[in-house]
């Protein structure tokens, strides 16, 4: 029942306001009760000087008891509720009207007695209630004086007047006495409930994002952590909720492509299970069916078979080791350790011996290999070898898609910070749905029209590592029949880019 904040929130309300009224209605009928003493004793503060002075009460401690019956009397018909007691000198009581049995004490305490003649202390000052041994009661005294010649401040006794009697002993007897309390009290727990009722309805409407934001999580959750469509906004100046609800956006849009990024992540690593299953698992079927062929066949097969099945198996060989060498060497890249071997190089002079490599196969396949670097071209900046690498895969990957008399060209530019090669071939191309995937690993696109076998497809994939380590860019263009151009950029030994700083990187 009370696991929501909401119903937290309303029990902690119901809570306070039924405490506060609670202590609201007893400080009222405290105060209440002391406010009425206050004007009861300050109204009737002369009462008992007044009516000593009608009379002569006592005299040398003997009671006039003819005198002290006409003024009981003369108080019963004009206020019952008043009770008057006769003290001597020490407070011990000679004489008083209430009714017989009723009185409870012998005595009354003197101190209350001298701070109303005093007159120094607040309204109401209580005296003991001759009736209860428990209970004080506001009063009003005058003190009795002797015959003429009597020491100073002396007295034949007290005069000791308790104002109102009974009549409001407790809280209660004073509500159902008073029609004002009754309705104020009304009052206040029409107002309690109103304000119970109103502060609800406040707390209902505040908690009402928290609710919609706790749906929303939920949802998210429910989602896998993939929902994308989160109903949440925040406003400028906005407060706690809000600035959670852009905090748990953000968070969800990034958990939301992390996912999605770690789906397909998984999506590629079946992939390339696959891919490399096959890569490694057909060089090495064809292996080992040459090498059982030889050892089965070997007395029956001529020289210039046995040499032929000898180098079928080396090319099968060779394959296997070139896929082992390019995972190794992916992985190599992709480690934390890698350190590259920074230092000024010449590009151009680089293109042009990474192109000589490549000349006989080329003139081979009937190709035509071309690279015509400027002669002011300024250094680059990067480790040569691997920057090679890159240049021998790109150059290899084109040679393999473009068919005879097609034609291969390299071409180097300077921009600004930066040194730019491209790589162009007249092959087959690369489709549009293709090429945003061409630099991901393992991934190799459908055969293409010319029919030419591709690698395991990580040519291109090593090379973008190599050049994301440089802090540079690469990047591919292609339409299907009309050939395809990969151009990447590395920073400048002259210029102000650094290696590994986005900033830096060409637009």
């Amino acid at each position: 029942m009370f696991r929501s904040l909401y119903a937290r929130l309303a029990a902690a309300l119901l809570g306070l306001f039924l405490l506060f009224g609670a202590f609201h209605v007893v400080s009222t009928f405290l105060t209440t009760r002391l406010y009425l003493q206050e004007v009861d004793q300050r109204v009737n503060w002369t009462l008992a000087v007044n009516l000593s002075s009608e009379e002569i009460l006592m005299t040398n401690g003997r009671i006039n008891q003819r005198a002290l019956e006409r003024i009981f009397h003369m108080l019963m018909v004009i206020n019952p509720s008043i009770e008057i007691y006769l003290l001597d000198p020490s407070g011990r009581i000679l004489a008083f009207s209430a009714p017989p049995g009723t009185v409870k004490r012998d005595h009354v305490a003197l101190a209350p007695i001298r701070r109303f003649l005093a007159v120094k202390d607040r309204l109401p000052i209580l005296g003991d209630d001759p009736r209860d041994t428990r209970r004080q009661k506001a009063f009003s005294v005058a003190a009795l004086p002797r015959r003429p010649g009597a020491p100073p401040k002396a007295t034949e006794g007290f005069l000791y007047v308790i104002l109102g009697g009974e009549q409001y002993e407790s809280a209660a007897a004073l509500l159902r006495g008073s029609y004002v309390l009754k309705q104020s009290a009304r009052a206040g727990v029409v107002a309690l409930f109103l304000t119970t009722v109103a502060g609800l309805g406040i707390f209902r409407l505040l908690t009402r994002r928290l609710r919609n934001l706790t749906g929303t999580v939920d949802r998210f959750a429910r989602s896998g952590l993939s929902e994308r469509s989160l109903d949440l906004e925040a406003s400028p100046g906005s407060d706690e909720i809000d600035q959670l609800a852009a905090a748990f956006r953000l968070m969800a849009d990034r958990i939301g492509a992390q996912v999605r990024e770690l789906k397909q992540t998984d999506a590629l690593r079946r992939e390339l299970v696959a891919n490399v299953s096959h890569d490694l698992r057909t060089p090495l079927a064809a292996l080992r069916g040459y090498l059982d062929t030889l050892l089965l066949k070997e007395d029956a097969l001529s020289p210039s078979e046995r040499r032929d099945y000898l180098e079928t198996a080396a090319r099968h060989s060779e394959s296997l080791g070139k896929l082992v060498s390019e995972l190794f060497e992916l992985a190599t890249l992709d480690s934390r350790q890698t350190l590259l071997e920074m230092e000024p190089f010449s590009l151009a002079e680089l293109v042009q011996d990474v192109v000589q490599k490549f000349r006989l196969a080329a003139e081979k396949k009937g190709v035509t290999l071309t690279a015509e670097p400027p002669g002011d071209l300024s250094f680059a900046r990067g480790d040569i070898g691997l920057v090679e690498r890159v240049l021998e895969n790109l150059l290899d990957n084109a040679l393999r898609y473009t068919p005879q008399g097609g034609e291969v060209d390299v071409r180097l530019l300077s921009e600004n910070d930066f040194l730019s090669v491209t790589v162009a071939d007249t092959g087959s191309g690369i489709r549009a749905e293709d090429l945003p995937r061409v630099f991901e690993r393992f991934y190799r696109a459908p055969a293409r029209e010319s029919g030419t076998k591709g690698g395991a497809g990580l040519g291109l994939a090593i090379a973008h590592r190599i050049i994301d380590l440089h802090g540079g860019r690469i990047e591919a263009e292609s339409l299907s029949g009309a050939g395809s151009r990969f151009r990447f950029w590395l920073p400048s030994a002259t210029g102000s880019a650094h290696p590994g700083t986005l900033e830096s990187r060409p637009a």
